[in-house]
């Protein structure tokens, strides 16, 4: 790593050599060392910019997170209607993560699982996902009833995208989001409003 470079691109710099590290080795078994030895920068250098290899971590999810969201907005702005944004969305989160799988990785690996001051940050980027996914799916729903479909669509693709990565499969991210948002659709197109479950569970 160049130290010469401005104080911002350093930063970059070092949340880049951190990505690999702790998605190769794990939050707990990565020390500040072996970050500082992979950029080729001093522990000086690391603390100048975070505190802790926790604050380093937590800034590590918080970059991915929002370059994750960035990703699914731009992919999701000019779509003509709600089934092309779900669509467009699912592809585009699976086109991040086949580019960006150590990513992934820290972001919803069992290190971030097991430590709760992680899991609660992954968890706000979960929600921020749902909220986003949320007002796509028009089927006359109410917004809890929205929300929660949003949430079994973020789960559905999160649970496809560790099984592509614990099995090393190579894959196409356009082909498998569109699967998804076609299984998603088929399954959106069937449901109904409280109201008519009701009826439907209760007849007079």
């Amino acid at each position: 790593m160049n130290l010469r470079l401005p104080a911002a691109e350093r930063r970059t710099a070092i949340l880049t050599v951190a990505r690999r590290e702790f998605a190769e080795k794990g939050f707990h078994v990565t020390s500040m060392d072996d970050i500082a030895e992979a950029g080729g920068v001093t522990k000086p250098v690391l603390y100048q910019h975070f505190e802790s290899k926790r604050a380093l971590y937590l800034a590590l999810i918080d970059e991915l997170a929002s370059a994750m969201l960035e990703t699914i907005g731009k992919a999701t702005a000019n779509a003509p209607d709600g089934r092309a944004q779900t669509e467009r969305g699912i592809i585009a989160y699976f086109e991040w993560m086949a580019t960006n799988r150590d990513a992934f990785v820290v972001l919803f690996g069992s290190g971030s699982r097991n430590d709760e001051e992680f899991a609660s940050t992954v968890r706000n980027v979960e929600r921020l996902v749902a909220d986003a996914i949320a007002p796509l799916i028009d089927a006359g729903l109410d917004r809890e009833h929205q929300r929660r479909l949003a949430y079994a669509l973020v789960g559905m693709s999160e649970g496809v995208s560790r099984y592509l990565i614990a099995s090393g499969e190579n894959f196409d991210p356009a082909l498998v989001g569109s699967q998804l948002a076609n299984f998603a659709w088929a399954g959106l197109r069937g449901v109904e409003p409280q109201s008519a479950q009701s009826r439907n569970t209760h007849p007079r």
